[in-house]
């Protein structure tokens, strides 16, 4: 039987995808032109579905255009990512509260099972699968906000701040990142809106001031190639 070949839209999907894998590991090096004709070549598609999916990377800020120019990675710019956390503080300390507000005690306590698993993943775990685990956290609180559009945005900004997670993680903030989980789950608990938002506020709060630094590494990293692999087979640093 012949094998259906794979539509156009489902072309494009998977080329957004990689492209978007791509930009969020910075593989794509910051400023580096694209060209449509040899993104196809490396992704064995035409041309229509990788301009699909460049404009659609480009909407939703994971790449920049200019005329005459085309589309070229986005800078690991530190006021962007600054801006993202801002925005992000402002957002979670939002969702934060409503889920106070708003989700039942059986999702709190199954909130409070998915952070008992986190905690019993090993600590030479991947950096890649512990900011995995830190997103869904975030992603879980969220979604019990009842808000739709707030779990959009905040899974957009997870993925244009991904790479400088992946650095942050690196250097072993993970037991507190986790007792400021657990931090917010009591609150959450407590039925305390108001206390609830604070205390995501300061979490979020905690890495701007890490911002400068991790764009430092992050070009270096960056440059010294192979960026994502390297990253990807990294644990984080154990502290004695």
């Amino acid at each position: 039987m012949a094998r259906t070949a794979p539509s156009s839209s489902k072309l494009a999907d998977r080329a957004y995808e990689q492209l978007k894998s791509m930009a969020v590991s910075y593989r794509l090096r910051p400023g580096e032109r694209l060209a449509e004709v040899e993104l196809a070549r490396q992704l064995k598609v035409s041309r229509t579905p990788i301009r699909e999916a460049l404009n659609r990377l480009f909407t939703e800020g994971f790449l920049t255009f200019t005329p005459n120019r085309g589309f070229q990675a986005r800078m690991l710019d530190a006021k962007e990512i600054f801006d993202l956390y801002e925005v992000r503080r402002t957002l979670e300390a939002g969702s934060a509260r409503h889920a106070a507000e708003r989700a039942t005690d059986e999702e709190i306590e199954e909130l409070a099972s998915f952070l008992e698993r986190s905690r019993a993943v090993p600590d030479d775990t991947s950096v890649l699968e512990l900011v995995s685990l830190d997103e869904q956290f975030h992603e879980w609180v969220a979604r019990l906000s009842r808000n739709t559009e707030i779990l959009h945005i905040l899974q957009n900004i997870n993925e244009r701040i991904r790479f400088c997670r992946w650095i942050d993680m690196e250097h072993g903030r993970r037991a507190n990142t986790q007792r400021e989980h657990a931090d917010v789950l009591g609150a959450l608990r407590a039925r305390d809106a108001e206390l609830s938002a604070r205390v995501m506020e300061a979490h979020i709060a905690r890495r701007l001031d890490q911002i400068v630094t991790v764009i430092r590494e992050g070009y270096a990293r960056i440059y010294m190639g192979d960026s994502l692999n390297r990253v990807a087979r990294l644990p984080t640093r154990r502290r004695s």
